[in-house]
């Protein structure tokens, strides 16, 4: 029987840092970074995607921003929707043409979901999730003015910030079940849009972004995933992180990911929610969770590169 192994891609793999996030850049991208994925697909792996939405979702805030007198502003769960169905889009196309290119006979979906979460998560209340691109000095001020949450992200950038609700469930999971069977199924993208059920009107969309690792391990977990691969600009989780010292840990326990929680030894915006997200889904039963870089992800799957997390030694 094929395995399943879903990959949580973040949204920096398509909008590099200190480049122009032009539509011609991240298809390049987009195009440049299939590649692992064609052969965990040729591997005869069956493939459900989960991408961020980060850079992305900030630009569509500003654009919202800059056409505010002319256009009504979509809000930002709107907008995350949005994002979705770009990103997957381009993934969606980089991955059929690559596929074909390879001989591979995989169609590829894009399926826009709803994360489920809690109205009552005080997280509603305290912006901390670093969107879009770093901001100028300047900028900071003018956000600040005009309402928005500013804040420093893990590198000491200035980014905007928004509400991140811990996600509960992903409405069109069965949806996912049916099609990975047969596709390469990009869901969940940028996490989801968020919703909440009302008691009187159904679900409700929520201005907020939920962190696709998070999501990830929602759907690795639902569909029985033999491997949830969080795959990432860094090549693994390490030891001493920053500093002359550092070293890269290949494999973890849930034991040791609590210490290294506790010692306070990951970044809080950047390795910590991965490592969260993938304790998570090894503690809810998952067999074994991955985190790599993206060209690693082959590698990785063998032990030969990235951070294997288990439940035990």
């Amino acid at each position: 029987m094929s395995q399943t192994a879903v990959l949580a891609l973040g949204g920096n793999a398509l909008a590099r840092a200190g480049e122009p996030a032009t539509i011609s850049n991240q298809f390049r991208h987009a195009r440049e970074s299939v590649a692992p994925i064609v052969q965990l697909a040729r591997e005869g792996w069956r493939i459900a995607i989960v991408h961020g939405n980060g850079p992305q979702v900030g630009d569509e805030l500003a654009r919202n921003e800059l056409a505010r007198r002319e256009v009504e502003p979509l809000p930002l769960g709107v907008l995350v929707a949005a994002t979705a169905g770009w990103i997957g889009y381009m993934l969606q196309q980089s991955l059929q043409n690559a596929l074909r290119a390879a001989g591979v006979n995989r169609d590829v979906v894009t399926v826009i979901t709803q994360t489920v979460i809690d109205p009552y998560d005080p997280a509603l209340n305290r912006p901390t999730k670093p969107i879009g691109h770093a901001l100028a000095e300047e900028r900071v001020g003018e956000l600040r003015e005009w309402g928005f949450a500013v804040g420093r992200d893990g590198a000491g950038r200035w980014r905007r910030l928004a509400a991140s609700p811990r996600p509960t469930g992903v409405l069109e999971l069965g949806v996912v079940r049916r099609l990975v069977a047969g596709a390469v199924v990009i869901a969940a993208g940028g996490g989801g849009p968020p919703v909440y059920e009302h008691p009187l009107l159904g679900y409700e969309g929520v201005d907020a972004v939920v962190d696709k690792d998070w999501v990830a391990a929602i759907v690795a977990r639902e569909l029985s995933a033999d491997v949830l691969m969080i795959l990432t600009d860094v090549d693994a989780v390490y030891h001493g992180w920053g500093t002359a010292e550092a070293r890269p840990i290949r494999r973890l326990t849930l034991a040791d990911v609590g210490q290294l929680i506790a010692a306070g030894g990951v970044d809080e915006g950047g390795m910590k929610p991965k490592l969260e997200a993938a304790a998570g889904f090894v503690r809810d039963g998952g067999i074994r969770a991955v985190i790599a870089r993206l060209s690693d992800g082959p590698a990785a799957l063998r032990g030969e590169a990235g951070t294997t997390l288990v439940r035990t030694a």
